[in-house]
Order: structure tokens, then C-alpha cells, then sequence
């Protein structure tokens, strides 16, 4: 179902008899989302084109056309849009599927795997079921997931860092200290910094880091520069913000949205 109470369209699935993987494509708008939900099969969701948000234990990943996730099956997890989109999810049957993975892993999509997958998504009359099985296992040998760490802001319960945490959402660039900000909202720099502390699991600094870092992943998957996402979130220099990145995420904004071409 849709934010707005409309229902989604329907996908259209390739499901023939006796394959082992499932193909769903259908397109996402700009900001829709599926609300929580899970499946009897394990997930690889993946977006040929726009930008994939997926949320699950209590992260969310960012995914260009770059990269792609698995989710388990029984996963609860909502998918949605940062930018108008293709969903295109792969299926796997559990007791025909040799990965044991238990938790949530992004996987790089190469050129390859790209191709294979469209090919897969190719109506059943036109895959015969031997080309079709020998597709699905390169599919399988080619996922490997990547060591990257998702980013997270979540926000404060106290409601005077709420009210500077969402000013921030709206404006990741401000950078105001805590004392700056205990001026308008009416709280010490030390009792907010408690509040963030408590209510995010992070100091204000952190908190502030991962939020610049979760601006930043949508206007880096839609084709902007480091240099201009670097000065809309907040960063001095492209060098800060690619080392902010790098540390963040656990590797460099050139690897995470490197083109599809490995």
C-alpha cells in the first residue's frame, strides 16, 4: 500500500514451474513506499534505474544500481523510493537456495549480473527451463556481499534535541553548536547533549555526521558531484566529506556509487 492509501500496482512476475528464482518488476514513484511486510523467500532487491530506500532491523540502506540487498526470508522490512524507480526483486526458494545468510547483506550488482538479471526477468516462453536454470546458478555464484555499515540518525525522544534534530533533517548544512542551538530551543549545551546521548545512542557530533552522511547518499545516487553534495550537507572540502564517507560507511562515495561495469 502506498503513503497515500492507494494501492501499489501490481508487479509483474516471472514465476515459471520448477525455477528456482522469481522475478517482480514494477516501478516505484518518488517516495513511495511498501509498509512493513516479509516473505517466504529470500529478497535480492535492486533498482535498474532510480534509487532504492530498504528499511530492516532497524537500518536503512541506500541503493544505487550499483549495489543491491538481500534480505532473508521472514525479513520484516519495508521498501520504498528516493527516486522515481524500477523495483526489481529476485526471489530465491529457500530449500533450493545454497545462501545461509541470516542477515540483511549488500551485494554489489556487476555488469554481469545486471545482464543476468534482465534475462531472467524475460517472460517464460522466451527462457527455456534449461537456460534459465544455469542462468539462475551464475546469478548465485556472482553474489558476494561487500563490507560496507549502513547509516542511521535516528531521532531524539527529548523534545528540545527533537526539535534541533529536525531542523537539521531539513537543513543538514547548519552548523550551529549545541550552545548555539540551546539559545533557541531553551536547554543548556550539557542537557542536550545528554539528550542525544540518550535518546540516539550518539554524541551530537555523531549524530550530526550520520545524518549529513544519510542526506547525502540520495544526491549522490541521482548524479551529483561530491563537491556539490560536500557543500549541501554541511562540509568544507570535498576531502572532509569523502573522509567523513569513507569512515561512515566503510568506504569511499567513488566505491559505494562506482559504476555497474566490474
Amino acid at each position: 500500500m502506498s503513503p497515500n492509501g492507494q494501492s501499489q500496482p501490481l508487479p509483474r512476475l516471472i514465476n515459471p514451474p520448477g525455477a528456482a528464482v522469481a522475478v517482480a518488476s514494477f516501478p516505484l514513484d518518488d517516495g513511495e513506499w511498501f509498509a512493513s511486510h516479509q516473505h517466504p523467500a529470500h529478497q535480492l532487491a535492486w533498482a535498474p534505474h532510480g534509487v532504492l530506500a530498504v528499511r530492516a532491523s532497524g537500518r536503512t540502506w541506500v541503493l544505487p544500481s550499483t549495489v543491491a540487498l538481500w534480505i532473508p526470508a521472514g525479513t520484516p522490512h519495508s521498501t520504498g523510493a528516493t527516486s522515481a524507480a524500477l523495483l526489481r526483486s529476485l526471489y530465491f526458494w529457500p530449500d533450493r537456495c545454497p545462501l545461509t545468510w541470516d542477515e540483511p547483506q549488500v551485494v554489489p550488482v556487476s555488469g554481469l549480473l545486471r545482464e543476468l538479471i534482465t534475462y531472467l526477468a524475460q517472460a517464460p516462453e522466451a527462457l527455456p527451463a534449461e537456460p534459465r536454470q544455469r542462468a539462475e546458478d551464475v546469478v548465485l555464484d556472482l553474489l558476494r556481499p561487500v563490507s560496507v555499515t549502513t547509516v542511521r540518525a535516528p531521532l531524539p525522544a527529548d523534545p528540545r534535541a527533537r526539535r534541533i534534530a529536525e531542523a537539521l533533517r531539513a537543513d543538514p548544512s547548519d552548523g550551529r553548536t549545541l550552545a548555539e542551538w540551546g539559545a533557541v530551543v531553551g536547554a543548556s549545551a550539557r542537557t542536550l547533549a545528554r539528550a542525544f546521548v540518550t535518546g540516539t545512542g550518539m554524541t551530537y557530533g555523531q549524530w550530526r555526521t550520520q545524518l549529513r552522511l544519510q542526506a547525502a547518499m540520495p544526491m549522490l545516487a541521482a548524479g551529483a558531484t561530491v563537491s556539490a553534495v560536500a557543500r549541501r550537507v554541511g562540509y568544507g572540502s570535498p576531502s572532509a566529506f569523502v573522509a567523513a564517507f569513507r569512515r561512515g560507511v566503510g568506504v569511499p562515495p567513488g566505491t559505494y556509487f562506482a559504476p555497474a561495469d566490474r
